[in-house]
């Protein structure tokens, strides 16, 4: 009995002794600490690496920011990882000892709202849509939690959790909802069934600044995996009717020429829904139709090699719908 007693009690000293490592190894690669870049009075925000998700880049490829009032910050997004959370947190702490309320998460894919379960710690208070409700439950949700925890390991590991919503906002379609905070008036608008089903803008009034999350891309090729590009086009309608002076994409610089910057995502949807729409319409197989295609105005792009054949293939689904739906 001494014996085995001894056995067991060395087991769980080498786990100990593994786990302390791990945690020693992680902290040695941490990058360098998020620095906030400040866009106007009261709105800040981060912006991530080009290209995938990996290791290397600790999962830091989105963007997310944070707004200060006299009453507390609000954060719209919150990375792709706890550590990225915290991240975040400690960039805030540095600009300012307000409290943090509340995080708005522009939607539930992996990049943009990992980092939640850090704010969730320190008792900040989660928005998003309601329809993230059924996207945070859905098997997709578990493949890809799966499979993070294996490619972004030890950023993401078995103690990363998906975090639901404190309360989730019901929206007619198009809708809005205001609030204010210090001062400072914020519009959170829903742009759900775009590029995912639940997304969310939110228009800072004061500073004119949008945070855009994945509804439009600066300087790289969106992912549109899934997405219902017909409406995606008139998101971004409304997007540029707000006339902000700036705005934060999820993924790329913020923008200050928003017009123009929006131009390569309106561009690239439309030209994806009319290639594919050719191919659907001739019965050419999608194979065949994307070999076809002349990709070479988006093919130097960032993103472009992991995501073009995904999006297209997807657009080309989309397209065999809406042919089916035509009278």
């Amino acid at each position: 009995m001494a014996v085995r007693l001894q056995a067991v009690r060395t087991v769980w000293l080498w786990r100990a002794v593994v786990v302390a490592a791990l945690a020693l190894a992680a902290s040695a690669v941490q990058a360098e600490p998020l620095q906030a870049t400040k866009l106007s009075e009261h709105v800040h925000y981060f912006q991530g690496a080009v290209g995938q998700a990996s290791a290397a880049n600790q999962g830091f490829m989105s963007n997310a920011g944070f707004v200060v009032t006299s009453e507390g910050v609000v954060v719209f997004d919150t990375l792709g990882t706890p550590a990225l959370g915290q991240g975040m947190i400690d960039a805030i702490r540095r600009i300012t000892d307000q409290p943090i309320r509340r995080v708005i998460l522009s939607h539930y894919h992996a990049d943009h709202f990992y980092g939640a379960q850090s704010f969730k710690a320190i008792g900040a208070e989660i928005w998003a849509h309601a329809a993230g409700r059924a996207s945070l439950t859905a098997d997709l949700a578990q493949q890809r939690l799966a499979q993070r925890r294996a490619d972004l390991f030890p950023w993401v590991d078995e103690n990363t959790r998906l975090v639901p919503a404190d309360r989730w906002l019901a929206f007619d379609p198009g809708g809005e909802l205001r609030f204010e905070l210090g001062g400072v008036r914020f519009r959170l608008l829903d742009v759900g069934g775009a590029h995912s089903p639940e997304d969310l803008m939110m228009f800072v009034e004061n500073d004119a600044v949008l945070f855009a999350g994945d509804l439009y891309f600066t300087g790289r090729v969106p992912f549109v995996g899934g997405a219902n590009t017909r409406a995606w086009l008139r998101a971004l309608g409304r997007l540029t009717a707000l006339s902000p002076a700036m705005a934060v994409p999820g993924h790329g610089a913020a923008s200050r020429h928003v017009a123009d910057d929006l131009r390569l995502t309106r561009d690239y949807l439309t030209y994806l829904r009319d290639q594919m729409a050719r191919a659907v319409e001739e019965l050419t197989p999608f194979d065949e139709a994307y070999r076809a295609v002349d990709w070479s105005r988006y093919a130097k792009l960032p993103a472009f090699g992991p995501a073009n054949r995904l999006n297209a293939s997807s657009v080309y689904l989309e397209m065999e719908r809406e042919s089916l739906q035509k009278p």
